[in-house]
């Protein structure tokens, strides 16, 4: 196993990035089809083709799923993605033509690099020209260039994250991984310790402040002057080759936001944008309790690695440019 998303059969992963503009975006790629589900719990959420995996709604399947930066401008990824899709003759079958079902996420990172350039149709077909079924790379690449943790105190004290990935075998051969980028207005920590490991920066340059007790006591107009109003983001992937229904997957995908709330403090605050997919790609037999206590534990190691990996980035210094107190995440 690559310890990566791609662990789980069928799926592929490609990037489109641009670090001079800090923004990028990730496709996954399931041509032949996945059952799929969403959940949101960020206040702040920019979305494409979210409702129609509720549970109640028709069409079973998805094709691929974009997570992208640019916020709301980098859903325009999506078209790409369809295009490629269709260019391939994967799609949902109509009857006159197929339709590639899409579902994307995209989160802000125009304070980071440039605001003006955007992932687009060409960046997702890009993207998906990339992708491949090997070990997917973390950090600065895909939808994590421009992410970045702890901006309680605005963009200019954050700290750079990026994208992880994870994965994890249970009950024989059943899979359970997961892709996440990580640009979120709390910190990242350590779940063994408590201990910050990114996040708020202290303006006097030594380590890390409480984004949590930042925001207790900073609230209101203070906060949107630093800059705080500002979005923020988690995106989530979660995948798996045990047969889920719909509405299993929408399960799993509330359960998978527990790993999110171990290691993100705090989390699914109104400023943020918080969204996890869940894919079924197989036909495994599993316990759905099973898989979604596994999907919040790959969850939550997937966002340490997207701040493991991470390197800095127009000037905003990474985890690993200071001195923390857990070897756990020094290079």
């Amino acid at each position: 196993m690559n310890q990566s998303i791609t662990d789980v059969p069928g799926l592929l992963v490609g990037h489109w990035t641009d670090k001079d503009a800090g923004t990028g975006c990730t496709v996954l790629l399931c041509p032949q089809g996945a059952v799929a589900s969403v959940d949101v719990r960020g206040g702040a959420p920019a979305t494409r083709e979210t409702d129609l995996l509720d549970p109640t709604c028709t069409v079973q399947k998805v094709h691929a799923v974009l997570l992208s930066g640019g916020s709301a401008f980098g859903l325009a990824a999506a078209d790409g993605v369809m295009r490629w899709l269709e260019a391939h003759g994967y799609g949902f079958d109509t009857g006159v033509a197929r339709v590639p079902i899409v579902p994307a996420a995209s989160l802000f990172d125009l304070a980071i690099g440039s605001a003006d350039v955007r992932p687009d149709a060409n960046a997702g077909f890009a993207a998906c020209e990339s992708a491949h079924d090997g070990a997917v790379t973390e950090g600065n690449v895909g939808v994590g260039a421009g992410a970045t943790v702890g901006k309680a105190l605005g963009p200019a004290l954050a700290t750079k994250a990026g994208l992880g990935t994870f994965s994890k075998r249970i009950r024989d051969d059943v899979i359970v991984a997961a892709l996440v980028a990580v640009n979120a207005l709390g910190d990242v920590v350590d779940p063994r310790g408590g201990d910050v490991i990114a996040g708020t920066r202290n303006p006097d340059g030594d380590g890390f402040l409480s984004s949590e007790m930042l925001l207790q006591g900073v609230m209101g107009a203070t906060f949107r002057e630093m800059g705080g109003e500002r979005g923020h983001t988690t995106l989530a992937i979660i995948a798996t080759n045990a047969r889920l229904t719909k509405a299993q997957a929408k399960r799993v995908a509330m359960m998978a936001h527990d790993g999110l709330a171990r290691v993100i403090r705090p989390s699914h605050h109104p400023f943020d944008g918080d969204v996890v997919f869940v894919l079924s790609a197989g036909e495994k037999g599993a316990d759905v309790g099973a898989v979604g206590l596994t999907a919040a534990q790959v969850w939550a190691e997937a966002i340490l690695r997207a701040v493991k990996f991470a390197e800095p980035l127009h000037g905003i210094p990474a985890a690993s440019d200071f001195s923390l107190k857990t070897d756990r995440f020094k290079k």
